[in-house]
């Protein structure tokens, strides 16, 4: 008697088929985190204190930041690199004299001179209305970034502003200048709206951040609360076309609604291409 092959099925269970074992993920080590952000990690410790290293470095970026306050702004210079973009400018000044009284008063900055006052005035009666917006190009904290950054911003602004049809008055360049100054500029020169492009609080990773403040219907008196702010516009953080296709859209939209401030959220969508 011949032996029965065996059935190629079993009445028993199929084996379960194992799962692939996940690949392990190796957590991010602080040398790592260190590549993804400017700030300070992990710097060690050297007994009760920091190594030398990060010490000189923290140290040497002080007095960057320290020295980013108290630089020279060289206006003139600002003046011809805009008249390269076939822009006019004018040039005024703060009530503060000097930059100890810009440190210590920052109201000083928030009030034109009254020669410049005037100045202003006797524009604004000569020339007509500034158009839709103002440029105000201020010193602020930073002198170095407005210095670095201002017209270049201004370049990738201005064809931006023409595709949405809406003029652009004379740039006030201003020393010793807050951002409030930006609304007595606008007022006297009947903008309707106005940009202040400033120099940020120089900080330990970044002592040359730009920043611009919109400002719908300027008048001596607007609050905070009624602008718009672009900010950390430097080489490492907001590109020149990111912050101007940003700005471009608050102040369309700015000028459309009749209103800046924290009634305008920024639902741009970040792209730096020209709008339609």
């Amino acid at each position: 008697m011949k032996d029965t092959p065996a059935s190629s099925t079993s009445d028993g269970p199929e084996p379960v088929a194992q799962a692939p074992k996940a690949a392990s993920v190796k957590p991010l080590s602080l040398a790592d985190l260190r590549h993804l952000t400017p700030a300070r990690l992990a710097l060690g410790r050297a007994g009760a204190s920091l190594p030398t290293r990060p010490l000189l470095a923290f140290t040497l970026d002080h007095a960057r930041a320290r020295d980013a306050v108290h630089a020279h702004f060289d206006a003139a210079a600002v003046a011809e690199d805009l008249a390269q973009l076939d822009l006019t400018a004018f040039t005024v000044a703060s009530r503060a004299a000097n930059r100890r009284d810009y440190l210590s008063r920052p109201d000083l900055g928030r009030r034109l001179d009254p020669a410049s006052a005037q100045a202003l005035s006797s524009q604004a009666l000569t020339g007509g209305r500034a158009g839709d917006v103002v440029i105000v190009i201020g010193d602020g904290l930073s002198p170095k970034a407005v210095q670095g950054h201002a017209v270049a911003l201004i370049r990738a602004l201005a064809p931006r502003l023409a595709t949405a049809k809406l003029t652009l008055g004379p740039i006030v360049i201003a020393t010793g200048a807050r951002v409030a100054l930006g609304d007595e500029i606008g007022e006297l020169l009947g903008a309707r709206l106005v940009a202040m492009l400033i120099g940020e609080r120089p900080g330990l990773s970044a002592p040359d951040s730009l920043g611009a403040y919109i400002t719908f219907a300027p008048r001596i008196g607007r609050s905070d609360a009624e602008r718009n702010c672009v900010s950390n516009i430097h080489r490492a953080g907001l590109s020149y076309d990111e912050a101007a296709a940003k700005i471009a859209w608050l102040i369309r939209e700015g000028l459309a609604r009749q209103l800046t401030g924290i009634a305008l959220k920024d639902e741009s969508d970040g792209t730096p291409q020209l709008s339609a």
